[in-house]
């Protein structure tokens, strides 16, 4: 698949591959524009500066080709052979520092396009360099068929427990837990609310203002890497306790960057989960937690081990879930729309 660019606002044609994860879109570039850097983690901030890369994620993430909800990756070159490729993810409000259900996609997209080459029936490893780290997408094959693939992810951890806020709703205590990404975590019925479509409006409002509140405090910084700083989103959840298994069940809504809504569970978001149920002593190695999303889709998470990562206990979670092809698009512009690049209202 190829792209025409001139500069940041004269794209002429693009062409992508969409997928989504339990409901959450994911629009596949691959073959954007020139980004710079040695690193995928490097070619995120040339990313974020560069008008043109920039401008073809405003393209399309924005209306009338886009909406506020969607998300999207480039293909870059990963940071070393050991990898199969690189990705830069995309939404709204900028470029993230991971993505689990994209990393499902990705892992889905590379054996269905046979960029990776995997057997009609077998496990394949498609291993994806993200501004994060390393991780894989465990891609599972029946009968020439993608059933399932895992996600497993960089080593995740408890960053705090029991931070205390006041919020619209009232006063509440949120935990927080890195995934790849740094997520606060709310008990909905902590506010009155559960997560449902209907109270969805409610849970965006919330989800912004925990974010917002504790995006630029102590528990918002990364250790290790200030890249990766910043409270990328809010986990509200359910807890069903445990089912007729014994498994952990809950359900969640993740609102993040600026008041988008995940369909999906949220994949590093479920990590994030893994990581701070594990540290509270709720989950361990042989457990595991079924996690629904608002729409009812659903990832199976569990830890594949134990480690110890920038300076403290950590998990490595592995989450499992389904991803399918919803088209193949071609985006063109027609040189005398001054709507270009588009526009979100939300």
């Amino acid at each position: 698949m190829g792209s025409n660019y001139t500069h940041a606002m004269a794209v002429t044609s693009v062409e992508t591959v969409d997928y989504h994860t339990g409901g959450e879109p994911f629009r596949i570039i691959e073959n954007p524009p020139p980004i710079l850097g040695d690193t995928v983690a490097e070619r995120r901030v040339f990313a974020i500066g560069d008008p043109q890369v920039d401008g073809l994620r405003r393209l399309l993430c924005f209306e009338p080709r886009g909406h506020a909800d969607m998300y999207g990756g480039m293909i870059v070159p990963p940071d070393d052979p050991g990898a199969d490729l690189g990705v830069l993810f995309w939404h709204k409000d900028g470029f993230s520092t991971a993505c689990g259900h994209g990393t499902i996609a990705l892992g889905a997209w590379a054996v269905n396009s046979g960029r990776v080459a995997a057997p009609a029936d077998g496990v394949t490893d498609v291993v994806i360099d993200v501004p994060s780290g390393r991780v894989t997408a465990r891609v599972h094959t029946s009968g020439g068929k993608v059933q399932l693939v895992d996600f497993i992810n960089v080593p995740s951890y408890l960053v705090a427990e029991k931070v205390a806020l006041t919020t619209q709703y009232g006063p509440v205590e949120v935990a927080v837990g890195y995934g790849g990404a740094i997520y606060a975590h709310l008990d909905a019925a902590s506010v009155g609310m559960e997560v449902t479509p209907e109270h969805h409006l409610d849970l965006i409002a919330v989800g912004r203002e925990i974010k917002w509140a504790l995006n630029d405090t102590e528990v918002a910084k990364h250790p290790s890497d200030s890249r990766l700083d910043g409270i990328y989103g809010t986990i509200i959840y359910d807890d069903f306790g445990r089912d007729a298994q014994g498994r952990l069940h809950q359900r969640n809504v993740t609102i993040f960057a600026d008041g988008e809504v995940d369909r999906s569970p949220c994949g590093s978001g479920t990590a994030s989960r893994v990581a701070v149920l594990h540290a509270a002593g709720q989950m361990a190695p042989g457990d595991v937690l079924v996690h629904d999303s608002i729409v009812g889709s659903r990832f199976i998470a569990e830890i594949a081990e134990v480690v110890a990562a920038d300076g403290r206990q950590a998990v490595v979670p592995v989450v499992s879930g389904t991803a399918y092809k919803v088209g193949e698009m071609r985006f063109t512009v027609d040189p005398d729309d001054d709507l270009v690049p588009g526009f979100v209202l939300r």
